[in-house]
């Protein structure tokens, strides 16, 4: 069986391991850890696909395993929901030594990873992701996260899992959509620092990225990992991540999450690529090539909101600066933003404009 392992030196350092068929051998893969329980939080798709393969390789390794199981679904990724993670532990008397299993995608990650950094002021966990888009991105940098009612991600904390144990094996029950949500961060990371990588996605089908998957995964936590060493807290490197997401989270809110993170991802990316280059930012318009990247998988690039409806929202979004008199909405357009936006395929920068300027960005790059 082939496995790939790369370290990431964080500020924990931790082993990504990828290899098909890893869930059924889950515990042998484990970071040392000292106590008997391990918690697996999981979603109620995931939950019976996947929980009985992961609670049988624990329990043969001798942890006691609770599972808490949450609805699955953006609109659930919730303060609420947080809270009852944390009670469930509390009630079942889970100690520091314990630790939490992540088993599941992006949404199950951000949640098990900030419950496990706040409760009792921070136990270990694993990242297992069970879906593309977690594999080659959300599983690594520790970036944690629920969502308030102004926007995504606006509650959380940095804090890093103590490993990331994929099974790609896991992706084979992923819808097409939910698969090509993955796709779009795969492709992000190709063009905001590989050509080459970017080149060797595009227009791929399903079918041949899951002929390549253990070295496309490998890659990714390469980009990624070596990103998030340098800028552990996104304080400047670490923000070229966020390229397609200031107008990519605007979407999935103003759609009440109707459009799918990748696909707003992947429509944030042609968004901004256009506006770059009408806006004068960089030489070419990369907005077609994106698109093409994407042929296999995504069919549409049409979401039909108006740029005051994506500005009013980004506005809330965490990515702004403290530069301002009110904390959010287009009613205050005073202080900073940052935006990613491309020099050429291989290369994107960050750059900080004048909050208000985000409208003519948005207009400049509409996509309807």
């Amino acid at each position: 069986m082939s496995i790939r392992k790369i370290k990431i030196n964080a500020g924990r350092s931790y082993n990504v391991i990828i290899g098909k068929g890893l869930l059924a051998d889950l515990a042998e893969h484990l970071p040392y850890f000292k106590g008997g329980t391990a918690v697996i939080i999981t979603d109620s798709n995931v939950f019976p696909l996947y929980e009985q393969k992961a609670r049988k390789s624990l329990e043969s390794a001798g942890y006691r395993v609770l599972t808490h199981a949450f609805e699955s679904g953006e609109k659930h990724k919730t303060t609420d929901e947080l809270v009852s993670i944390l009670n469930f532990l509390a009630d079942n008397k889970v100690t520091r030594s314990d630790f939490i299993i992540a088993l599941g995608g992006g949404i199950t990650g951000d949640m098990a990873g900030f419950a496990a950094g706040i409760y009792l002021r921070g136990i270990g966990y694993v990242q297992v992701p069970t879906t593309l888009l977690a594999a080659v991105d959300s599983s690594v940098g520790g970036k944690t996260a629920v969502n308030l009612n102004a926007g995504k991600n606006l509650a959380g904390l940095f804090y890093q899992p103590k490993a990331v144990i994929c099974d790609p094996d896991t992706f084979e029950t992923l819808d097409d959509l939910t698969f090509a949500d993955g796709v779009s961060e795969a492709v992000k990371h190709g063009f905001i620092t590989d050509e080459g990588f970017f080149r060797r996605l595009s227009g791929k089908t399903r079918a041949e990225y899951m002929n390549d998957i253990i070295e496309i995964i490998a890659r990714n936590v390469e980009i990624k990992g070596g990103i998030v060493e340098a800028d552990e807290f996104e304080q400047g490197r670490r923000q070229l991540l966020n390229f397609g997401h200031t107008a990519g989270h605007a979407i999935e809110k103003c759609t009440n999450h109707s459009v799918s993170h990748g696909q707003a991802v992947a429509a944030g990316m042609v968004l901004m690529s256009r506006a770059a280059y009408k806006k004068g930012f960089c030489y070419c318009d990369y907005s077609q090539e994106i698109k093409a990247a994407f042929s296999g998988f995504l069919g549409t690039f049409n979401i039909h909101l108006s740029a005051e409806q994506l500005y009013e929202v980004a506005l809330s979004d965490k990515k702004r600066s403290g530069k301002t008199p009110s904390a959010g909405g287009a009613s205050s357009a005073g202080g900073k933003i940052n935006i990613i936006i491309p020099e050429r395929i291989g290369k994107c920068v960050v750059k900080e404009i004048e909050a208000a300027e985000l409208l003519d960005v948005f207009k400049a790059g509409l996509f309807v």
